[in-house]
């Protein structure tokens, strides 16, 4: 993997060379070798199993305020998060094994999220063997290709669906649990109406326990009041009396700016693990232009403070932050004309993502 001098230099020219401003570093390696490069976007040798980051971090968790490995030191891994996986809404077709490889061997993703509906038709409360069936697609070929895997319960009202997401949860745990690629992500955001005290942090702490019951050591990711946006309401207040417990992080580059970055400092400040289980270039609905400016300065913090992220979304979906145009395959192999602006944004910052 090539080695990049990571700074606010770097991710400028970064972001400005995927809105076409500047040619990427890799693109300008790429034309040193060959004055040309494909359109079929070109597969990486296979890692070796000791480079892998699960082979690399081992079993992930919480050591000083910091989501570390095995070994104790940050962990801070880059990938893809797939879409709602809801039934009908055209993007489960990309929970598959195949896909999961490709971003793992072309992308270098180090992660990767499953976002499994928890509201809406086709949604697990409607469909739960579907649902867990795309669940465990996209975990399988998280552990076939040594990455770790988020499983995200996707919903805005988890706390209304406890009993569901509890069953849900136990039925990962039990399948899973003894792997150290699966992270579990109970709640992905709730509203602003949805006091943490009083009522995420006890949907929590149930859910929390359900798997403690069946899974005592792998990561578990609470998300935060504010389309998990206030972790510093939950660094005043944070779970206690479970081990390797971690708070989710949200924002949209359009929209989330330096107050949104200097909340999450607080809470980092304040010893609250934290993860970016979600972000996007563009505004808070999923859609509108590239903020390159507010990406750039988002890279540098999640750099700077050593978080581990994914980006949303897998979907060809036509919005600004579907990282993949209409029609393609749904198991990978994307070429150059299959990405969009945000795709390409994507995959540029993933295989570039530093390892150690």
């Amino acid at each position: 993997m090539m080695r990049f001098i990571f700074g606010r230099t770097y991710w400028l020219a970064l972001v400005f060379a995927l809105t076409g401003c500047l040619p990427s570093p890799e693109s300008v390696e790429l034309d040193r070798a060959s004055q040309t490069r494909s359109p079929v976007l070109s597969d990486t040798p296979s890692r070796t199993r000791l480079l892998t980051p699960v082979a690399r971090h081992g079993q992930l968790r919480v050591t000083n305020g910091k989501i570390t490995g095995s070994d104790g030191r940050p962990a801070s891994l880059a990938g893809p998060s797939f879409f709602w996986s809801n039934s009908d809404w055209g993007m489960a077709r990309f929970y598959n094994q195949s896909a999961v490889a490709y971003f793992a061997r072309d992308w270098r993703a180090g992660i990767v999220r499953a976002a499994i509906a928890g509201e809406h038709d086709g949604s697990y409360l409607y469909q739960p063997e579907a649902n867990m069936a795309r669940a465990e697609a996209i975990i399988d070929g998280a552990i076939a290709n040594h990455i770790y895997v988020i499983v995200d319960w996707h919903s805005h009202h988890a706390e209304a669906h406890a009993d569901q997401a509890e069953v849900f949860f136990r039925q990962l745990a039990t399948k899973y649990g003894h792997t150290p690629n699966l992270i579990y992500e109970i709640y992905n955001e709730p509203l602003d109406t949805t006091d943490w005290d009083t009522v995420v942090k006890p949907y929590a702490e149930r859910i929390i326990r359900a798997i403690r019951d069946i899974d005592p050591d792998n990561l578990i990711i609470v998300g935060t009041q504010s389309w998990s946006q206030d972790v510093d309401k939950a660094a005043r207040n944070p779970i206690r009396g479970f081990r390797n417990i971690g708070y989710a992080l949200h924002f949209y580059a359009g929209t989330h700016k330096e107050t949104y970055r200097r909340r999450a400092a607080r809470a980092i400040e304040a010893g609250l693990p934290i993860m970016v289980t979600e972000w996007g270039s563009v505004d808070h609905t999923g859609d509108g232009e590239i903020d390159v400016a507010s990406t750039r300065d988002w890279l540098d913090f999640i750099l700077t403070n050593k978080l581990t992220h994914t980006i949303w979304a897998v979907s060809d979906k036509q919005e600004g932050a579907a990282m993949l145009r209409p029609g393609v395959p749904s198991d990978g192999g994307w070429g150059e004309t299959d990405l969009t602006r945000a795709g390409h944004m994507a995959r540029d910052i993933i295989r570039n993502w530093p390892t150690d």
